[in-house]
Formats: C-alpha cells, sequence, structure tokens
C-alpha cells in the first residue's frame, strides 16, 4: 500500500504550477459549457455553486448525483490534464524560468485569474463569494504581520477595517454620487474608477493614522494589555461610528459606487500578498522577527525594537484599512456592527487555522474557513459548533496552525518540477 501510494505521488510530483493551473482552466471551462447539461442528466436543481456541499446538506439523496458532477468536471479533468501536460508544461516552465521573473508571474496570474473569473461566471453568488474571499485573504495577512511576525495579540483590525470602511466610502460618495446624505455630487461619475484607488489609500491612510493613536501608548506595554487597549479601540472606534450621523450613525452608509469588481479586487490581493511578502522578507521583517523572539537581546543588536514595532502596526493597519475599503464597496453598504467581536472572531481564527508566521498559512487560512462557512450555511446554527470544534482540533494537534513558519518563495513556486528519483 505504500508502495504505491508512493509511486502515485511521484507520477506527480513532477507537475509543476502551470500544469495545475491548467487543470483547473480545462476543468472551469467544462463547467461553464457542460455544467448544466450534466447538472440536468444528475438530476440536479442547478450546478453546483460550491463543489456541492451546500446541496448535499439540504438534500442528502443529491450525495451521489453530487459526488459523481465535481468527479467528473472538477478531479478527473484536473488530475488527467496535469499529469499528461506534464512534460509540455515543464519545458514551458523552464523557459519561462529563465526569463525575467515577472513575464513568469504575469503568466501564471493571468491563467489563475482565467480560472477565477470562469468559475465566478456561472453565478453572482459565487462572484460575491470569491470577492469576500480574497478580502479575507487581506485581511488576514495584515493580522499576521502583528499576531505572527510581531508575537503580539491584536485585536483591533475590525477597528481598522471599519476606518477604512467608513474613509473610502465617504470620498467615493461624497465625489462621485448624488446621496440624500451628503448631495450632489461634486465630480463626474466617469472618473470615479480611476480615483477609486487613492480612495482606498486614503482608506489605509485613515486606519494607519488611528492606529499610530494606539501604537505610541501600546508598545510600552506587551502580551495581554496590547490585547485589552487594542480591543478598547476596536469598541471605541464602532461606537463613534455609531454616533457619527453625518455617516449614517447605526443605520449605516450605503450608495457606494459598484466599483469593487472581480479584477480590482484580484489586483489588490496581489499587490497585498506581494508587498506584505516582501516586507516580512526585508531587513525590517528580520528584525521584527528578532524581536518576537527575544525583545531585549534584539535591542541589544542596537534593533530599535520600538519603532520596528510601530512601523508594522501602521504598516498591518493601512492593508486592514484598504481591505475595509474594499468590503464596503463590495457590499455598497457599510454598518458599524459588522466590524465588532463577531468579524474579531473570524479574522483570527482565520491566522491561527491557517498557520503563524507565514503567508502561505493566511492564504490557507482566509480561504479554507471563508469557503466552509458558506458551505455550511445550510446547517445554521450548527455551522458554529462544527467550526469552533475544527480550530480546537487544530489547536490540539497544530498549536501553530496547518502551515506555520514557511516562507513564501515566489522562485520555488514556479520553477520546472524535477524528475522523480527511481527506486533501486
Amino acid at each position: 500500500m505504500k508502495l504505491l501510494l508512493k509511486k502515485f505521488r511521484n507520477s506527480f510530483s513532477r507537475v509543476p504550477l502551470m500544469g495545475w493551473l491548467l487543470g483547473a482552466l480545462i476543468a472551469v471551462v467544462l463547467e461553464y459549457y457542460l455544467g448544466e447539461p450534466l447538472a440536468d442528466i444528475l438530476m440536479l436543481p442547478k450546478i453546483p455553486v460550491l463543489f456541492g456541499f451546500v446541496i448535499m446538506l439540504k438534500k442528502p439523496l443529491l450525495i451521489p448525483s453530487v459526488i459523481i458532477f465535481v468527479l467528473l468536471i472538477y478531479a478527473l479533468p484536473i488530475i488527467a490534464v496535469a499529469r499528461l501536460s506534464s512534460p509540455l508544461t515543464n519545458r514551458l516552465a523552464a523557459k519561462l524560468f529563465s526569463l525575467p521573473i515577472l513575464i513568469s508571474v504575469v503568466i501564471h496570474l493571468a491563467l489563475l485569474y482565467a480560472i477565477l473569473h470562469l468559475w465566478s461566471d456561472i453565478s453572482a453568488y459565487r462572484v460575491l463569494i470569491l470577492k469576500l474571499t480574497l478580502i479575507a485573504v487581506m485581511v488576514t495577512l495584515s493580522l499576521n504581520v502583528v499576531n505572527g511576525y510581531m508575537g503580539e495579540f491584536s485585536c483591533s483590525h475590525p477597528g481598522f477595517m471599519a476606518l477604512g470602511a467608513y474613509a473610502a466610502s465617504v470620498v467615493t460618495v461624497f465625489l462621485f454620487v448624488n446621496d440624500k446624505l451628503f448631495g450632489t455630487a461634486i465630480l463626474p461619475s466617469a472618473l470615479g474608477p480611476f480615483m477609486f484607488p487613492v480612495a482606498l489609500i486614503i482608506g489605509g491612510m485613515v486606519a494607519s493614522l488611528g492606529a499610530l493613536c494606539i501604537a505610541i501608548p501600546s508598545f510600552r506595554t506587551r502580551g495581554d494589555y496590547l490585547a485589552i487597549i487594542s480591543l478598547a479601540f476596536m469598541f471605541i472606534v464602532k461606537s463613534m461610528i455609531e454616533n457619527l450621523e453625518v455617516v449614517g450613525g447605526p443605520r449605516g452608509l450605503s450608495s457606494q459606487p459598484d466599483y469593487a469588481s472581480l479584477p480590482t479586487v484580484f489586483l489588490w490581493t496581489v499587490a497585498c500578498i506581494w508587498i506584505i511578502n516582501n516586507f516580512v522578507r526585508s531587513t525590517l521583517g528580520k528584525a521584527l522577527n528578532a524581536v518576537r523572539d527575544d525583545e531585549m537581546a534584539a535591542n541589544a543588536m542596537t534593533v530599535n525594537t520600538r519603532h520596528t514595532k510601530i512601523v508594522a502596526f501602521l504598516f498591518a493597519a493601512f492593508w486592514a484599512g484598504v481591505a475595509g475599503g474594499l468590503f464596503a464597496h463590495v457590499l455598497r453598504y457599510v454598518n458599524p456592527s459588522t466590524f465588532g467581536l463577531q468579524k474579531l472572531a473570524e479574522v483570527l481564527a482565520m491566522v491561527y487555522f491557517g498557520g503563524l508566521n507565514s503567508v502561505y498559512g493566511s492564504i490557507v487560512g482566509a480561504v479554507s474557513l471563508s469557503l466552509l462557512s458558506e458551505a455550511l450555511r445550510p446547517l445554521e446554527i450548527f455551522k458554529w459548533i462544527i467550526i469552533p470544534l475544527l480550530l480546537i482540533l487544530v489547536m490540539i494537534y497544530r498549536p501553530t496552525g496547518l502551515i506555520a513558519f514557511k516562507e513564501f518563495n515566489v522562485m520555488n513556486l514556479l520553477k520546472p518540477k524535477p524528475m522523480p528519483e527511481k527506486e533501486g
């Protein structure tokens, strides 16, 4: 049995990332053109939205049909295309690897976006879930900078998201929308999509200013004290917005223009991953790890520990604010109650489930828990029993998370795969 598993693993060990992306692209093309006829043949009410989990939980009698659909549309095509195309994709990967790395990155990202676009084009629900999942990746990554790489415990990220969401919303609604709250638009709406990145950056900067207000006094303390201060900050921001009638108060703020399209959210997520990955691998990121491991030793080695922590905290808050701005424009409505304890619990669960001190872990944690939360939605209240139990099991058997302390190396990800070693 072990020998068979080893042979199976070796048969796919030479498949490069491009091969898996090509297989996934073929699978989503098959679903796009053949999904509805196959669903009718299998007597499914519609194409399974989230790989059939929702249908299986609602109608258990359709479980065999869903499994057949997923096997025929996803599993078998991906495995077959990835395995059969490995010689060709390895040659392509080797040729791209010899060129400037940016060319290979752009081609792989284009393939990934094509897969996501075709997959989400099946229904508006998929588009919404995909956008929210990408935003969750950004928030999880930014919180991992503080709770993972810096070794502190911060609870203030929902507050940063709220500041970014409201700041970006005020900019876009005030400038480009005829609204009852802000009156007539100042600028023509055609300029809106081009100014949207500026609004998101303003949202990130407002979140960073909010972070500065608590970073200066907070980083004189450590551990539980920072957690309490950051939690208080979250409640202060929530209460402040609820009492500001100029932005709708507890009723929330609506009328955000539809600027957060899937390409926009995808590009901002890619930029967030790239910038945060470079940050944690930079000299400042290594100093951050030194502060986490032993602050007194880092200080003795001429690391300005307080400056390092404040810069990292503001950097993380900036990306949380940008994610909040995208979140507000995806839903086209924002309410202060959204950024409370439930949002904090979700983000913390994604960070610790995926893995501390790891860009891979943040991506895996955000994607897996976002999709799992939606897949278990038909269970209603039981969903909030299953997910915490899963987190408890992870904390028992993998205390640092699923993929912790693993460096995100783009070169290793894109390079061609070597031939597996043959048995003697």
